[in-house]
């Protein structure tokens, strides 16, 4: 089994817990790696970053141009945007990493998934299939692929996961509606979801980096061991 290659981003001290961020379309693990320190977490905090690198494959709304991609986009529409069954693929490939974390000893309750425009995508698909609980997750300027098979797939394992939905109210890549859409169907399922909106594009702005933050530390450092 060959795992995702990734941006390893150790933890300060001991290691207590585990963010794994998935890039957009065209980027890398590199993209997001420098907002670690613009989090300023407590040096204390042990959370080990992880920024896995997407294949590089076709993309046909780049003219067939290869780059890093978790999926084909055939149409800008975001009904058809996502293709399926690259969904799928990438999501096996992201949970074979997060199975790696839970072999090595890190409890899949101390691990987030966080994921930006593509990555959120395989992000939600698998808060709401994956075997086991999660700490968090974290969808940016994202939607969701396949809503409508969400009743007869989502499992009740992250029913009670925090899930922070962030999206920006000019974003013209992702229409805001995409990710209130992704909102109302993940909360119809009981998905325990927040909607935070940004006055902000297809990016990521400094009160969202702070709101991440805040976040993370309610998830990962309230009732931590000494």
């Amino acid at each position: 089994m060959t795992v995702l290659p990734f941006v390893d981003t150790p933890a300060q001290g001991p290691c207590k817990a585990v963010v794994v961020w998935l890039h957009g379309l065209g980027d890398s693990g590199h993209g997001f790696a420098p907002i670690v320190p613009e989090l300023r977490l407590p040096a204390d905090a042990g959370i080990r970053f992880i920024f896995p690198h997407a294949p590089v494959q076709p993309v046909t709304i780049n003219g067939g141009m290869e780059m890093r991609s978790w999926y084909d986009i055939k149409s800008m529409d975001l009904l058809s945007r996502a293709d399926e069954t690259g969904v799928r693929q990438s999501a096996v490939k992201v949970q074979q990493l997060l199975d790696q974390l839970i072999a090595e000893g890190m409890p899949s309750e101390r691990i987030v998934l966080a994921g930006f425009s593509q990555g959120g995508v395989i992000a939600l698909h698998l808060l709401a299939r994956l075997p086991y609980k999660l700490a968090g997750v974290m969808a940016l300027s994202t939607y969701l692929c396949a809503p409508e098979k969400l009743p007869a797939e989502a499992t009740a394992n992250n029913k009670a996961t925090p899930v922070f939905i962030g999206h920006g109210v000019q974003d013209p890549v992702v229409p805001v509606a995409g990710g209130q859409q992704a909102f109302h169907a993940l909360k119809k399922q009981g998905f325990a979801v927040s909607w935070h909106e940004y006055r902000m594009e297809h990016s990521v702005c400094a009160q969202e980096v702070a709101d991440i933050s805040s976040f993370l530390q309610r998830l990962l450092m309230t009732d931590r061991e000494n």
